[in-house]
């Protein structure tokens, strides 16, 4: 007498999951085109917003001295001394709001000095104050 054992099945049979997956895809493809994309209703203003106002520039030159540029107003440069700086940003973030200052440093200042521009700007609580630099070719 031959005993038969049994064996265990090692293989799986894949073709219903594929009817599966078939079946999934057509769903899909026919659902797509119905879905409604999300459209957002934006409010609408009734008056415009104010234009970006140009910034205040502060330029060190490589001699230690300062001078001002206001876009605004023109490309005129106006020389200040260190005292007379807090006094005329404030002046000119007090005329228009959101006015921004940037310090232009000339590339053979000492560091030092462009710190010092900063720190006064700093002690006097001036808001928006960033470095200017020309963007490498």
């Amino acid at each position: 007498m031959s005993v038969r054992r049994r064996r265990a099945m090692s293989e799986i049979n894949v073709v219903p999951y594929i009817d599966v997956m078939l079946v999934l895809l057509i769903i899909f493809m026919v659902a797509a085109p119905l879905i409604n994309p999300g459209q957002i209703d934006l409010p609408q203003v009734g008056a415009k917003l104010d234009p970006a106002v140009a910034p205040l520039e502060v330029r060190v030159r490589a001699d230690g001295e300062l001078a001002v540029v206001d876009r605004s107003r023109g490309t005129d440069e106006y020389r200040v001394g260190p005292a007379q700086l807090l006094e005329v940003v404030r002046r000119a973030q007090r005329e228009r709001e959101g006015q921004a200052v940037v310090i232009a440093g000339d590339r053979n200042v000492r560091y030092e000095e462009v710190l010092k521009v900063m720190d006064i700007l700093q002690r006097g609580q001036v808001k928006r104050v960033g470095l200017l630099a020309r963007p490498a070719p």
